[in-house]
């Protein structure tokens, strides 16, 4: 599913490439990471010795993984159309501050849908979920905002190369800095806030965010429900404000716009 969702993505960036854009591709890793980690705790049950995988472990996992099929995707794309274009994949690792609030409020969703009865034994051991968009529950975990891109020059340096760059997988992996030592924390960092950040920090043109709706829309899922086609700064504040957008859904990527276009 993930290879054939990947070909349809490569055939859009590298039309995108011949118009002559140079990109940096992000990607979320929701499903991707709650599965690794379900099943590296599976895993770990089965042995005595084997310790759980800590969850910065398995974002780092997902980047690989995700990475990997889309990077082939985007190179067998090229050579269809006898492109010499470089593609470059780079784990990477974002900071963000130990004393962010969102670590005493876990909002981020994670692994797949579960029924209500999932849910509801999850919470009673502890592991917290949340209905997400209408759609089900999932576990959610802490979402801190990310403060520092470790490999930015990394990047920069492959995109003033000609590089077609995948970075920021899942919003980073996320860690914090005790005096040069990074180490990874658990939580996973909303892709869209990482991919602001970057864009921000390396002056794009452009932050493109991808949805599985339409539109953005307010009054979501009601019977005044409204797409919106084009929105400014300050009618997304104010629609923010009314508490319009779903927290951890829509709402990261409305906030992530916003940073970028201020």
């Amino acid at each position: 599913e993930q290879k054939q969702a990947v070909a349809k993505t490569a055939e859009v960036i590298v039309d995108l490439v011949q118009q002559g854009m140079d990109l940096i591709i992000t990607h979320g890793n929701g499903p991707q990471v709650g599965m690794i980690q379900n099943a590296m705790d599976q895993l770990a049950c089965s042995y005595e010795n084997y310790k759980e995988t800590p969850l910065p472990t398995c974002v780092a996992m997902s980047q690989g993984y995700i990475g990997i099929d889309l990077q082939n995707a985007i190179k067998y794309e090229l050579y269809k159309r006898n492109m010499d274009v470089k593609v470059s994949t780079i784990l990477s690792q974002v900071e963000v501050d130990p004393e962010d609030e969102a670590f005493k409020n876990p909002t981020k969703p994670i692994g797949r849908f579960l029924t209500e009865e999932e849910a509801r034994k999850n919470m009673e051991n502890g592991i917290p979920c949340m209905e997400d968009a209408g759609r089900g529950y999932r576990i959610v975990v802490a979402s801190p905002m990310p403060m520092k891109i470790r490999e930015l020059k990394t990047i920069e340096t492959l995109v003033d190369a000609g590089h077609i760059v995948i970075t920021c997988g899942g919003g980073g992996i996320p860690v914090v800095n005790d005096n040069g030592r990074l180490s990874g924390v658990n939580a996973v960092i909303d892709k869209d806030n990482a991919s602001s950040l970057l864009a921000a920090e390396l002056e794009a043109d452009y932050l493109i965010i991808l949805t599985a709706v339409e539109k953005v829309a307010i009054n979501f899922g009601r019977e005044n429900q409204e797409w919106l086609s084009d929105l400014t700064v300050d009618k997304a504040k104010e629609y923010i404000a009314q508490e319009q957008f779903a927290k951890g859904s829509m709402l990261p990527k409305i906030e992530a716009a916003i940073r970028f276009a201020q």
